[in-house]
């Protein structure tokens, strides 16, 4: 079959006539060159002319110069930083906030427990007229001893309790080494870990090594020192209800080790100390309750002697707070009663208050102390009652 419609390739001898042209003006009115009514950009598009009053005019955009827009936007994003940063927050007047006093410090690590039987049963006790009750520490027991001011004459007249007042001044809770070795740190005899060796007589080269000590440091010895010896070698532990334990920031301040993940009764620690403590006296006499307090609040000291904040200043360790945080830690797995005199007592608000220094507690201070104690140390008897009657 024959194509009808042959390709222009197939036709031959002929010649297809020429269309005619229409030539276009660009210069005339079409939009598509510089006329009248329209506008070409610097692009080469055609945009259309505005009419103001019979003059020509290009479009209003078309004649804004772009590094102008740039400029006006960088400007106000700049303008805009500097707001943010001259505003940012909001201002906070102490004064105001502190009208009525520095507050109440609700979350505390406070843990009070009461002591448990051989059957794991808790024993709701009074402790008052008749109890006996042991101080180990340093400066708060033992600052203006034997006088009516000494925070352990203050419970004493607030119980009616027997005291007896084993602490050490100028001592520390972390040991400097692992044995005690009065030729080597002397000053070790008088932590709490070998006091309580020395009360309960498990370790035989204790009492020994005490009274060298004592000789090795001679008139830099604690005064207490033999006071103190004499003391825990006649008391019955057995008599004891109550051993209460209370060491200040003094370990802080001296950068002392505060604790071994790897050895939890490490007495060269700030807590393993605390806990070897604990777990002698826990082996020796179950029958004792144990109570410990930890330090209240301590300023810092900077390399010039000005007071610091001691959620600041670092020793070598950390800061005071994470020393009493670890110490409650430590009374938590040991399950003994812990009194956070940090937050709970005298903090960093209120410390001017109740210091006399950086460290030590005036008389008001003392008295805070105390009764935080014997709060702590009751507490069973006003929440139960019933079962003490």
């Amino acid at each position: 079959m024959k194509n009808k419609n042959p390709s222009r390739g197939n036709v031959k001898g002929d010649t297809l006539p020429i269309p005619d042209l229409e030539l276009i003006d660009l210069e005339a009115d079409t939009g598509m060159g510089s006329g009248e009514d329209h506008y070409i950009d610097n692009t080469g598009a055609v945009i259309p002319a505005e009419y103001d009053d019979g003059e020509i005019k290009p479009p209003f955009f078309s004649r804004i110069n772009i590094h102008v827009v740039l400029l006006a936007v960088t400007v106000l994003f700049v303008a805009g930083l500097v707001y943010k940063v001259m505003t940012f927050g909001v201002h906070v007047d102490l004064d105001e906030i502190f009208q009525d006093g520095p507050g109440t410090y609700a979350d505390t690590f406070d843990t009070f427990l009461p002591l448990m039987d051989t059957d794991g049963n808790p024993v709701f006790k009074t402790y008052g007229e008749g109890s006996t009750i042991l101080f180990f520490g340093n400066a708060p027991f033992a600052d203006d001893r034997g006088s009516g001011d000494n925070l352990v004459s203050l419970i004493r007249d607030m119980t009616g309790a027997e005291v007896y007042n084993c602490s050490v001044s100028g001592s520390f809770l972390a040991a400097d080494q692992s044995e005690l070795n009065a030729d080597i740190s002397p000053w070790d005899a008088f932590n709490f870990y070998w006091l309580c060796s020395l009360a309960t007589g498990y370790h035989d080269t204790t009492d020994a090594e005490y009274q060298k000590a004592v000789a090795a440091l001679g008139e830099s010895a604690p005064p207490e020192a033999m006071e103190v010896y004499n003391t825990l070698t006649s008391i019955d532990l057995s008599t004891v209800d109550v051993v209460a334990v209370m060491y200040d920031g003094s370990d802080y301040l001296a950068g002392h080790a505060m604790y071994n993940d790897g050895n939890a009764t490490d007495i060269t620690q700030f807590t393993g100390n605390t806990e070897a403590g604990i777990e002698l006296l826990q082996y020796c006499y179950p029958n004792i309750r144990i109570i410990i307090m930890s330090p209240t609040y301590a300023f810092g000291l900077d390399e010039n002697g000005n007071y610091v904040s001691s959620d600041i200043q670092r020793y070598g360790w950390d800061v005071l707070s994470t020393y009493v945080i670890k110490q409650y830690a430590s009374c938590a797995s040991r399950m003994v009663t812990f009194v956070d005199n940090l937050y709970g007592t005298i903090n960093e608000d209120n410390a001017e208050d109740y210091l006399t220094d950086h460290l030590h507690l005036n008389q008001e201070g003392r008295k805070k102390v105390a009764e935080r104690f014997v709060y702590a140390l009751n507490y069973f008897k006003d929440n139960n009652s019933a079962a003490q009657e």
